[in-house]
């Protein structure tokens, strides 16, 4: 994680591992139209599992429970929970159990490959979040006064359109496209500094 800030203020970056796997398990499973619709489609596509015998309506509900316990940084595990042989996190939710049995491989090789993608383009940054920094000094600088208390978490994820979604009072999610595109990303950020600083 790229954390950046002072006292007052902090933003953080990521591609959060349990973000990448949520993502790839709502692929896999076709959930896309009743999950996180706003989020597009994880790239490259993950095809789809089988979920013959899954409760949909069941399976898209505890989802959702999941996503909305690791979307926020402060609720999100260090460590992921999700894990192998039986994901004892999902002890009670039996259908995304099931799902994540019947697409685990997929999804972790998925994440895997993506969270690497991930690593490799923020060294290629001189400064990993220099233009963050530069945007939030410049805005002090403007106003003559130092930043009012804000915190700003960035979740940067590979999906099919270019944009972002706010997905919890704090947290933002990213298209690694964007992020990836400095000048389009600091035309973005802009105005959300304005208004947090």
């Amino acid at each position: 994680m790229l954390v950046e800030g002072t006292i007052r203020w902090q933003v953080t970056e990521d591609c959060p591992w349990d973000l990448l796997l949520a993502l790839a398990l709502r692929d896999l499973a076709g959930l896309a139209d009743e999950c996180s619709p706003e989020i597009p489609l994880g790239v490259p596509g993950i095809g789809r599992i089988d979920t013959a015998g899954i409760d949909r309506a069941q399976l898209a509900a505890q989802w959702r429970g999941w996503w909305a316990g690791i979307v926020p940084l402060e609720t999100r595990p260090f460590i992921t929970e999700v894990s192998p042989p039986h994901f004892a996190t999902f002890d009670r939710a039996l259908d995304l159990q099931e799902a994540m049995y019947r697409g685990y491989d997929r999804a972790i090789e998925w994440a895997r490959q993506r969270r690497f993608e991930y690593l490799s383009a923020v060294e290629k940054r001189e400064h990993p979040l220099a233009d963050v920094y530069g945007l939030v000094q410049r805005r002090q600088f403007e106003l003559r006064r130092q930043s009012t208390s804000f915190r700003l978490d960035l979740a940067i994820l590979p999906v099919a359109e270019k944009g972002a979604w706010v997905e919890a009072p704090d947290t933002i999610v990213v298209s690694e496209s964007l992020r990836d595109d400095a000048d389009q990303f600091r035309e973005w950020l802009l105005p959300l500094v304005i208004a947090l600083v």
